[in-house]
């Protein structure tokens, strides 16, 4: 039998003026020694950044930074830096996060070397309005119609300068190449889609524009039972395990109470991380202590981070959008729980 833990909030937002609105929402990493949490930092007016804590152990903080690790500092970032994701490639680390300009919400990413000293690479997901990508994508793909309620903007075409895009999220990578290739999830609404490429250089118009006329293939995951109904996207970065790549992704349900937020499993194929090999047909947790179920949003699970310890899946998350939280579960009656609901 599954059974997932709930372990409480981490952590709490401060006084400090960075994030005395809320905390969510982390990247997670481990380096043997300690566990290194980015996590968005909210001030108010609903401006964020980049918070960073050390945890020794998977639940004990054990320093905390007092002023932001990443900050704003470009026109497509100028209203926020939004939920981190962190993997190691070679010998780079790569934070991915959502870049907020107040009108359009993109996937952009930073590299360092150290967890310390960061260089922005600035947007990497593709700079299309809806109608653009529609046009790429052609009449004869046979997409979930949810993409157009979600991604036409309709009267919206300039604001403050900024044209309107397509929103393009929740970019992770995973830790790691395959076959010499670095892949990539992201989030279109309504489904998670995945990239490859061999360099970042790679990824040009040119690029975008050819995936997009192939947009069908490079779906990885669509919406399948009821608590993910109404969209999902990505979670935590994929963990490598002996059966395929282990994916906690969240999934969202339209409620008379409003959106609500689980975390979900799946497991992707380990050489063709393209092919989704199994996923359990019910929430892996969902909202369901005070702590989860009010905050400046409601009803809020949102994984970000994972960390595998002496057998034991650690999965932080954002909580009602306000502070950040932790779940655990056996690691290996997850898997064999996921290889019960093959597809």
């Amino acid at each position: 039998m599954l059974e997932i833990r709930k372990e409480g909030v981490v952590l709490l937002k401060t006084g400090f003026g960075f994030e005395n609105e809320g905390v969510l929402n982390p990247a997670a990493i481990d380096d043997g020694e300690f566990i290194h949490l980015f996590y968005r930092a909210v001030r108010k007016g609903n401006f964020s950044s980049i918070g960073y804590c050390k945890l020794k152990g998977p639940l004990l903080v054990t320093e905390r930074h007092d002023t932001p690790v990443l900050v704003p500092e470009f026109p497509y970032e100028s209203h926020g830096i939004e939920d981190p994701r962190i993997v190691k490639i070679d010998d780079l680390y790569y934070l991915t996060y959502t870049a907020y300009d107040g009108v359009n919400a993109l996937g952009a990413l930073a590299l360092t070397p150290d967890l310390v000293h960061f260089e922005k690479k600035g947007l990497i997901v593709p700079l299309v309005s809806y109608d653009k990508f529609s046009q790429l994508v052609g009449p004869n793909c046979a997409i979930n119609e949810k993409y157009l309620r979600y991604n036409a903007v309709g009267p919206l075409v300039e604001k403050d300068g900024s044209k309107a895009l397509m929103w393009d999220k929740n970019v992770i990578f995973f830790p790691g190449r395959i076959n010499g290739k670095m892949y990539f999830l992201h989030r279109i609404k309504p489904d998670i889609q995945i990239a490859s490429i061999t360099e970042l250089t790679e990824l040009t118009p040119e690029f975008w524009n050819n995936y997009f006329q192939h947009f069908e293939e490079n779906i990885v995951l669509t919406a399948k039972y009821e608590h993910e109904v109404s969209y999902i996207g990505g979670g935590c970065p994929p963990i490598r395990t002996d059966y395929g790549w282990l994916l906690i992704y969240h999934g969202v349900h339209d409620t008379l109470d409003g959106y609500v937020y689980s975390a979900c499993a799946s497991l992707l194929d380990l050489e063709n991380p393209q092919k989704e090999i199994a996923r359990l047909p019910y929430p892996l947790f969902q909202p369901d202590f005070k702590w989860e179920l009010i905050g400046e949003v409601n009803n809020v699970c949102f994984p970000t981070g994972a960390i595998e310890h002496d057998g034991t899946l650690y999965i932080y998350y954002g909580a009602a959008d306000e502070q950040i939280a932790c779940a655990s579960v056996n690691l290996q009656i997850l898997l064999t729980e996921l290889l019960e609901n093959k597809l």
